[in-house]
């Protein structure tokens, strides 16, 4: 796109930017906005060199460093690249998982704008809680402008559990080489696949030899179709906060429920991967449950990550609600083929799961009762400021409902809406996550040394939540691009 095409304040800002990779950048007249000082919100400047951050100035900015390319930041606001710490590389939204490593020309469009779309809404770091092909994370790596990409490694998964139980029997041992087998919940497992293969040590050692920084389990009974399913003991899952912790990881446990979080809060995980909407007896009292609050109380106690990933229910309402293949900032982070797939019968084929034979305005009540409890969750854990760390479970499942960048962008207008304050988002995106995946010697925060992982925002992300839709520029390890060059409909 040629910068006559921009907005005139984009053109010229980058009339005045260095080339992507310049080895000195110096960043003026800007409003510093860091989340260790943000009684210190004020007009400095920032020094990058060789990607880093080298100084970093607070009141009247000094002239330029010799040999740095200026960048007059026109007093918008400079903050930390956002983390968004629960991702799923390897799926593309509102496709089969057969279909989306098939090698379709939409998925493969997908994959290559999916760098780009965390970038548009300022996510320069993700990290992929579960990954099914290493080989996904290493082409996104090598793309010409991707953001930070971290992993926990193959999911210790138990034995014919979740997810494992989405796949044929036939199968799901093959699709997940690092499952577990637990003793106290004995099942079948193929000859070919020996159980003595499968401890917990060997398990947390393959994640580490990948290069994972995380272990990420499960507890899940199940839904729809597949309930009852086995979990984990807590024996077995001692053994994993055990071995996670020896090897120096961060232990993250999905748990969407009471019993879950209350199993995954007994054992001490790191960090809770979803918000808690199903409360099982408790689901029909009205208010937050003594229960749930003295659950509640022991996750800040002990200081315990919490996602509450909301993201996840709007994504299947997305099936039932008219307007959402409308929304114009669709076009901004999806191919326009793969968009106009979605519209197709072909591209309907998830919905019937998500509907499971019921009208649209019956889905669409059916999932109010859930919304409610996560949104009193959500506003008990902020009134006790609870270590939230951001995450949007992008996607969720099949859904074209979580897509890349939107779907953090919306999950943090959701968690606003549910009781968060601004400030509390901005630091659960930014140096909570750094801080809880041991990511905070590197990322997090503007301070000398860290990664220059930085945004140049229109709007303070402190005075309105629309603030990180309205990103200018984005730079990752000092690599700067304009937004609108990330954008989908820009390519």
């Amino acid at each position: 796109m040629k910068p006559t095409l921009l907005p005139a304040f984009l053109a010229t800002l980058l009339l005045c930017t260095p080339a992507v990779g310049a080895g000195k950048i110096w960043i003026s007249n800007v409003k510093l906005v860091s989340p260790e000082k943000l009684d210190r919100v004020e007009t400095g400047a920032v020094l990058i060199e060789d990607g880093r951050i080298a100084r970093v100035e607070r009141g009247p900015s000094s002239p330029a460093p010799a040999g740095a390319s200026v960048v007059d930041g026109k007093g918008y606001y400079l903050t930390p690249g956002l983390i968004d710490s629960h991702v799923h590389l390897h799926a593309v939204p509102g496709m089969s998982m057969e279909q989306g490593a098939s090698g379709d020309s939409m998925a493969q469009a997908y994959f290559r704008q999916l760098p780009r779309s965390f970038l548009y809404y300022g996510f320069t770091t993700v990290i992929d809680l579960a990954v099914s092909d290493y080989g996904v994370i290493e082409r996104l790596r090598k793309a010409p402008l991707h953001p930070d990409v971290f992993h926990c490694g193959e999911p210790l998964v138990l034995a014919n559990g979740y997810p494992m139980s989405f796949y044929a029997p036939d199968k799901r041992f093959q699709s997940f080489g690092n499952y577990l087998f637990d003793p106290a919940m004995p099942s079948a497992v193929p000859e070919q696949f020996a159980p003595s293969a499968h401890t917990v040590a060997a398990g947390v050692a393959r994640v580490a030899k990948a290069g994972g920084i995380c272990v990420k389990t499960h507890f899940e009974r199940g839904f729809g179709a597949d309930r009852n399913l086995p979990v984990m003991s807590p024996a077995k899952f001692a053994e994993v906060r055990a071995a996670t912790t020896q090897a120096g990881k961060v232990l993250v446990t999905h748990a969407n429920s009471f019993e879950a979080q209350s199993f995954a809060v007994a054992g001490r995980a790191d960090v809770l991967a979803h918000g808690m909407w199903h409360w099982g007896a408790l689901n029909g009292r009205a208010g937050l449950p003594p229960e749930i609050k003295a659950l509640l109380d022991k996750i800040v106690d002990q200081r315990t990550g919490y996602q509450p990933t909301m993201q996840v229910l709007y994504g299947l309402r997305a099936y039932v609600e008219p307007d959402y293949l409308n929304d114009p900032a669709l076009r901004k982070v999806v191919p326009a083929s793969l968009l106009a797939w979605f519209s197709t019968p072909q591209g309907q084929w998830f919905k019937p799961e998500v509907t499971e034979g019921e009208i649209d305005a019956s889905v669409m009540q059916s999932m109010e009762g859930p919304l409610r409890r996560q949104r009193a969750v959500v506003a008990y854990l902020a009134g006790r400021d609870a270590n939230f760390v951001f995450g949007s479970d992008t996607p969720s499942s099949p859904t074209y409902g979580n897509l890349p960048g939107l779907n953090g962008y919306r999950e943090m207008r959701q968690l606003h809406a549910a009781g968060m304050s601004l400030a509390q988002i901005f630091k659960a995106a930014t140096i909570n996550n750094a801080r809880t995946f041991k990511l905070d010697g590197e990322l997090g925060s503007i301070e000398v040394g860290k990664a220059a992982n930085l945004l140049l925002m229109k709007t303070s992300p402190l005075e309105d939540v629309s603030a990180y839709d309205s990103v200018l520029t984005v730079w990752v390890r000092g690599e700067q691009t304009a937004r609108e060059a990330l954008a989908a409909d820009n390519t």
